[in-house]
């Protein structure tokens, strides 16, 4: 039985509002992590207004303080005792000559938490590489130094003209080995060939035990073993297959070929043979990996009082369900863990619960919140959310989340329909800041788990393929009509809102459908199908492999047209609000520009805001709470709570 120590989820606020900005802004702690020994901490967190990297010892005692500002950090993870490694994205005009416009960069940096410990960017200061890495292979420890494993570029030496230096030669990322101390680089692998794609697993020892290439002409692939020879191939009109990593043995690689309707997991040995069926048809929802070797070390079935913890280590398997056990009335997932499982980090959100971190000590039964993400948003701020199930006007059973003003009687309230990006996704009962944000001004959000969602297993998510205005949109129309019928939702007063695909059916809700709703936000979305084919195609060099995946996914080119809202933008019968990073490299912000001309051209009431220096991803703090402000502004304009 686990002993709680500092169990609650932050303060209880008194019954005001809470600001916007406390919803919109960067979480105060964005992300956690745990160290091999389980003795120390890290956390990305923002103190008095400074965003830091925090080391702590025996959870209180600061090690480190690193000061990282306005950085885009993507990932936090110890490399042995005495270092952190984070990986932070940037965004770069490319200019002529390559197949897209811009593109986010990541970049791999070591953070020492002693003084005489030697700290660095990976690839950084050698001229001959670009200091962006391509892949994340995972860090080993070999003969008592640890080594990073990293894609990476490789520029050729410049052969004409009269300066010497190197030049940009192709984007195929070579596989290198980095010590992470000494900073010293070894190239351990080539890149693919021109058409083709290479992918690598590492084992226990360093070295390169599988590769994966792919032509992405005819969709060929072949596995090899460490030594190069070839252990199975097919071929896939998609290319749609991955490595995964190393099995429960560390010895065997596990991989996914996704199929017409699932996908298919196998392992394989070193020495080839018939690979066999990975957890066949099991559901499982999530794999844990031994971050020190890469190995498998388990797998979760089932959801909610049903989920349960499968390790192969009848140790491990303990600890975990322990685990588990203790937070079954809690919405939580192990967020980082050592090897053993002695200690473990667990993130909460839900109910009365707007994010915590738990470090959970085994070995003495202890689990103490060690951090909240959104102190000001305490138990009483935070909407009630529940899973809401409803079937589509085809019969096809479905869900979404819902999210209620607090302290409101759910009955005839105004609604903001919020649908997932991706669109393969899928939203869960947790805390939202998006959705509790819009809660917090007296709406009920809807954020509808539509066909092409990832929550109900391939056939489900395929289900979406070419239904991009069509059923995945009446999908969304149809969880309204079913929260009207309920009596909770006022049909009267409905409002659509969403960012990505999720701003593609904001846009389409308004122009493909009509008399559904008072307004839309649409946030960095697509507003034009054949735009984004294109984009995608020509990003991908033109490969055919990416072709036949687009038009798997988007259906008959000739339909694209009607389900277009770029195409339709003189159907819109609601104000339209576009907000769009000018840094996006997923969804270009022209397609935000060309609709606002398109609207303009039509006579039709809208707004275009621009978010300078953000991305796709909201990663800034300030441009997200720049964001948030404008959407609820533009929906309490036109669709007010009460």
């Amino acid at each position: 039985m686990l002993c709680w120590s500092g169990v609650g989820h932050g303060p209880v606020l008194a019954k005001e509002t809470v600001p916007l900005t406390e919803y919109g802004k960067l979480p105060d702690v964005e992300r956690s992590a745990i160290s091999p020994s389980g003795d120390r901490i890290a956390l990305l967190t923002t103190i008095e207004g400074k965003r830091l990297v925090l080391a702590l010892e025996d959870q209180t005692t600061p090690l480190r303080v690193i000061n990282v500002g306005d950085m885009k950090i993507r990932s936090l993870r110890w490399i042995g005792e005495e270092r952190l490694f984070i990986t932070t994205s940037q965004t770069e005009d490319l200019g002529y000559g390559f197949t897209t416009d811009k593109f986010e960069f990541e970049v791999g940096r070591v953070l020492p938490i002693r003084d005489d410990l030697e700290g660095g960017l990976i690839f950084g200061g050698i001229p001959k590489y670009v200091d962006t890495i391509f892949g994340n292979y995972g860090v080993r420890k070999i003969g008592g130094s640890y080594y990073g494993f990293f894609g990476g570029l490789e520029l050729a030496r410049r052969t004409n003209g009269t300066r010497a230096g190197y030049q940009f030669d192709h984007g195929r990322p070579h596989l290198f080995k980095v010590n992470l101390e000494t900073f010293k680089v070894k190239k351990v692998s080539v890149a693919a060939n021109q058409g083709f794609e290479k992918d690598w697993i590492i084992d226990a020892e360093g070295r390169v035990a599988y590769t994966l290439d792919i032509n992405n002409a005819s969709g060929a692939w072949v596995i090899r073993n460490a030594d190069g020879d070839r252990i199975v191939g097919g071929k896939q009109a998609r290319g749609a297959v991955s490595l995964i990593g190393l099995g429960f043995d560390g010895k065997s690689a596990v991989y996914v070929e996704r199929g017409d309707d699932r996908s298919y997991w196998w392992e394989i040995g070193q020495e080839g043979g018939e690979p066999q069926p990975f957890l066949d048809d099991i559901g499982f929802e999530r794999l844990f990996w031994n971050r020190e070797t890469g190995s498998l070390m388990g797998y979760t079935i089932g959801e909610d009082e049903n989920e349960r913890h499968v390790f192969a280590n009848k140790e491990l398997q303990k600890k975990a369900e322990r685990v588990r056990q203790a937070f079954a009335t809690y919405e939580s997932w192990m967020s980082d863990w050592n090897g053993n499982l002695s200690d473990v980090i667990v993130r909460t959100s839900g109910n009365g619960d707007s994010g915590t971190f738990y470090a959970v000590d085994l070995a003495t039964n202890r689990a103490n919140a060690i951090a909240y993400e959104r102190l000001a948003i305490g138990p009483e701020a935070v909407g009630p959310i529940s899973t809401f199930e409803y079937t589509a006007s085809d019969g096809t059973e479905m869900d979404g989340i819902l999210t209620l003003p607090p302290g409101k009687e759910p009955t005839n309230l105004p609604v903001v329909m919020l649908p997932h990006g991706g669109p393969h996704s899928a939203d869960s009962a947790t805390f939202d800041w998006w959705a509790q944000a819009f809660a917090s001004r007296g709406y009920a959000v809807f954020q509808p788990n539509f066909r092409g969602s990832t929550n109900r297993g391939a056939s489900f998510r395929r289900a979406g393929y070419g239904e991009w205005g069509r059923k995945m949109q009446t999908d969304k129309s149809d969880g309204l009509n079913a929260l009207v019928e309920a009596g909770i939702a006022d049909p009267a007063r409905a409002c659509i809102v969403g960012a990505s695909y999720g701003g593609y059916a904001a846009l389409a809700g308004v122009t493909i459908q009509q008399d559904l709703y008072r307004c839309a936000v649409a946030v960095a979305p697509v507003s034009d199908i054949r735009d984004m084919y294109n984009e995608d195609y020509r990003a991908s060099g033109r490969e055919r492999t990416t072709r036949v995946a687009l038009r798997e996914q988007l259906g008959d080119p000739s339909l694209w047209d009607d389900v277009s809202p770029l195409k339709k933008a003189g159907q819109a019968d609601a104000p339209i609000m576009l907000i769009h990073g000018r840094d996006d490299t997923v969804v270009p912000y022209s397609h935000s520009l060309k609709m606002a001309d398109k609207l303009k051209d039509n006579d039709k009431p809208y707004e275009l805001v621009t978010l300078n220096g953000e991305d796709h991803w909201l990663s800034l703090s300030v441009t997200r709470q720049q964001m948030l402000e404008n959407a609820v502004r533009w929906v309490e304009t036109y669709n007010p709570a009460d």
